[in-house]
């Protein structure tokens, strides 16, 4: 089955070509990478990447290839060990020490990510080191390689486990979220091996299933890899994203009294019907009032404001009642600054339940009869680490003298960046090929000219983050 993926990327890079103008710019006669700050070292990388973006190509594809739709709760898996073990054997022949396992369950036992009876089987992670001469800092390189689902799979102009290479892109599903991410920084590690640049520190590449459904992959990484920073290649558009939003999942249940919808009503005092999705209509303006009033607090830097938006509303029991009960499933994101003390969401749930609780008691029926908040999980943190950083500086430094603009950023929704940090303490950013919008979409696709670029970057950011022995 490997083999025939790999073929078939061949074919699909033959028809389709790439073009050579990444190659002509960073190869070409002084190489015109911004230059002056890079050292020979760094220079001779960067050159290589260019040199080979077909190979880049090939891999990208490759992975795209297997199909890693993410898990559901009672599906099977899917190509993910295969995948892995792909990416295994890629690592192993540039000299990495590499580990492919499916984690024991205890190391989720009473997260918050996972439910009951959650399993990796058949999805395992992958784990490759690189070990440094000793004394320089330890870079973790952590990707996902799990996708969304592809339906309605007739939007789609193409197969999209089949890749295509057309117009300078890239196009399958996971070609941008993130699968041309991590063939970056597979692509950045290898070949910094193959020149046998000797780092002082470590380089971790660590790939992960369970990014998409659950977030349980970073979990299992957290609670056992260490490192001094981390990259996670999500589409940033090149840009070094130093912040993400969190999010919680509430649910209101909005309770009303049934009744004939085709009859004239009664008060509700003298045991009349109330309308349940009348009143959750109610507290879903509330709730448009509250996106107003985060809005005018200071903003974030990088991050818009914290928001809820109502995305499922289920209620009624008959087609000529009035509905006696409403659930409205609910999107909360919100700001590093309004996490606790751990990281998590507990006070800005406490501020969104008081400010329905606040509306409700100035409707008669509810203040009587108060909606209920539902928590099924406690979603997903928040997190930030300073510009200061050392990774953040290094590939600030590296994007400049590599000819492109260095530029902070944040993420509106969540990666597994934010795991790292909230619950290993290790500083991680993105830094990744492709814009987010892409991500998700039917017909995805990345540039290829972001696929050298990232990998330049990851590079020339680890031969300086890590130290060279």
């Amino acid at each position: 089955m490997l083999k025939d993926r790999t073929a078939r990327s061949s074919r699909r890079r033959q028809a389709c070509s790439v073009g050579g103008e990444t190659q002509a710019r960073i190869a070409g006669d002084g190489c015109d990478t911004g230059g002056v700050g890079l050292n020979e070292l760094e220079l001779r990388v960067s050159k290589e990447i260019a040199r080979r973006e077909g190979e880049l190509v090939e891999l990208v594809s490759t992975l795209v290839n297997f199909n890693t739709v993410t898990h559901v709760a009672g599906a099977p898996a899917r190509d993910e060990a295969a995948l892995q073990e792909f990416v295994a054997a890629r690592l192993r022949a540039r000299g990495a020490q590499v580990s492919v396992e499916e984690p024991d369950d205890a190391l989720l036992a009473g997260h918050p990510y996972v439910t009951e009876g959650f399993s990796f089987a058949g999805r395992p992670q992958l784990v490759g080191r690189y070990p440094g001469a000793g004394g320089g800092r330890t870079l973790l390189l952590n990707g996902h390689v799990d996708v969304v689902d592809v339906e309605p799979r007739e939007a789609w102009s193409t197969d999209p486990f089949d890749a295509v290479v057309r117009d300078g892109r890239i196009w399958g599903r996971g070609s941008c979220d993130m699968k041309g991410g991590v063939a970056c920084m597979v692509f950045a590690a290898e070949i910094l091996a193959e020149l046998g640049v000797r780092l002082a520190g470590d380089v971790i590449v660590n790939t992960v299933t369970e990014e998409e459904s659950t977030g349980a992959g970073g979990v299992v990484s957290a609670r056992t890899l260490r490192a001094d920073g981390a990259v996670v290649p999500e589409p940033s558009g090149l840009a070094v994203w130093v912040a993400c939003r969190g999010s919680l999942l509430p649910t209101i249940v909005v309770e009303g009294r049934a009744g004939h919808a085709g009859i004239a009503p009664r008060h509700p005092d003298e045991g009349g019907a109330v309308n349940a999705i009348e009143k959750a209509a109610y507290l879903i303006d509330a709730m448009r009032r509250l996106r107003e009033e985060w809005s005018l607090r200071p903003r974030h830097p990088y991050l818009s404001p914290a928001d809820v938006v109502p995305t499922v509303i289920t209620g009624g029991e008959w087609i000529v009642s009035h509905p006696a009960e409403c659930r409205v499933n609910c999107h909360l994101h919100y700001l590093p600054g309004q996490a606790d003390e751990q990281g998590w969401g507990s006070r800005v749930a406490a501020e969104f339940e008081e400010w329905l609780g606040r509306v409700a008691a100035a409707d008669n029926w509810l203040r009587e009869h108060p909606p209920r908040l539902e928590w099924p999980t406690d979603g997903v943190p928040p997190a930030e680490v300073g510009a200061d950083e050392p990774i953040v500086q290094a590939l600030l430094a590296a994007l400049t003298d590599l000819g492109r603009a260095g530029r902070l950023g944040g993420l509106d929704n969540w990666h597994d960046g934010a795991t790292l940090v909230v619950e290993a303490g290790i500083p991680a950013v993105c830094f990744g090929p492709g814009e987010i919008h892409e991500a998700h979409t039917a017909n995805e696709s990345v540039p290829v000219a972001d696929l050298v670029a990232c990998a330049q970057g990851i590079a020339v950011a680890t031969i300086r983050f890590c130290g060279v022995a």
